[in-house]
């Protein structure tokens, strides 16, 4: 664990410990010398429960049992990792909030209704919350923002990304990030701008609209475009991602920043000094 006392390391809680992010956010922080991992946590009645989560997960024991309950975890804890469903996201929110962790959250698929259901944490906590924690998306936010911004509608937007085929939840919430930044931009609401899942004969596209397209299919880990398209010439941003650590690498890097911050709703441009 580095030259650094375990003591002087804050202390991190990794929700939805059996899911894939979960499992490579515990990994990564075995192997971390900046941040220690205290507690991981399950749904009730998983059968990780009660069992140490590195022989959960067919390592060796890292001395972290796999709690349902995270009130205690939560305690010990400057941090909670959470990337698992919304619902659970808003009761973790909460408990963050109590014992004043930093909330990193890279749950997807949550509504407006659900974003808005965080803010009276915020006022007690930091939350980090990105629809995706890689260095590169995040910069193609930036990049897609300033393009929107220099075109105008004779321009069409479209937010093309591909996922692997057990996601659940579409668009992304990368692309909607991504909608979001040509949105803003473009100085319009996004959800008064959308096209989404096209079929049949639906007439041309309307001028000024930011279009959504997803494609779902094996492995895929992740990867967006989005289009600006002309007559007569594309600009086409891209960001195509080929391993998940980029994702967990992210998150445990939100989770160090956000140590000595202020409460209140921040993402991953924050983090990364973006703005």
């Amino acid at each position: 664990m580095g030259t650094k006392a375990m003591t002087d390391m804050p202390g991190v809680v990794v929700t939805g410990a059996s899911g894939r992010m979960g499992q490579m956010l515990i990994s990564l922080l075995a192997e971390s010398d900046a941040l220690q991992l205290v507690g991981a946590v399950e749904r009730a009645g998983h059968d990780w429960i009660g069992q140490d989560v590195g022989v959960a997960m067919g390592g060796a024991p890292l001395g972290v049992i796999v709690a349902d309950d995270p009130l205690d975890p939560f305690a010990q804890a400057q941090a909670v990792l959470d990337f698992t469903s919304p619902a659970a996201t808003l009761e973790y929110a909460a408990l963050a909030a109590q014992t004043r962790a930093v909330h990193v959250i890279g749950t997807t698929g949550m509504t407006a209704d659900q974003v808005a259901a965080l803010e009276p944490a915020a006022r007690h906590a930091v939350i980090v919350r990105a629809g995706n924690m890689s260095l590169g998306v995040n910069l193609l936010t930036v990049l897609t923002r300033k393009v929107a911004e220099a075109l105008d509608a004779d321009f069409d937007i479209e937010v093309v990304e591909a996922h692997h085929r057990h996601k659940v939840d579409a668009p992304s919430g990368t692309a909607l990030m991504l909608g979001q930044a040509a949105a803003e931009g473009r100085g319009i609401d996004l959800d008064a701008h959308s096209e989404r899942g096209r079929d049949g004969i639906t007439g041309a596209r309307e001028r000024g609209a930011i279009g959504f397209s997803a494609i779902r299919g094996g492995d895929i880990v992740g990867e967006h475009d989005v289009i600006f398209a002309a007559d007569g010439e594309r600009v086409v941003l891209r960001h195509l991602a080929t391993d998940r650590r980029i994702f967990a690498r992210g998150a445990l890097k939100a989770a160090l920043w956000g140590q000595d911050k202020a409460p209140g709703q921040y993402d991953m441009i924050d983090v990364l000094g973006l703005t």
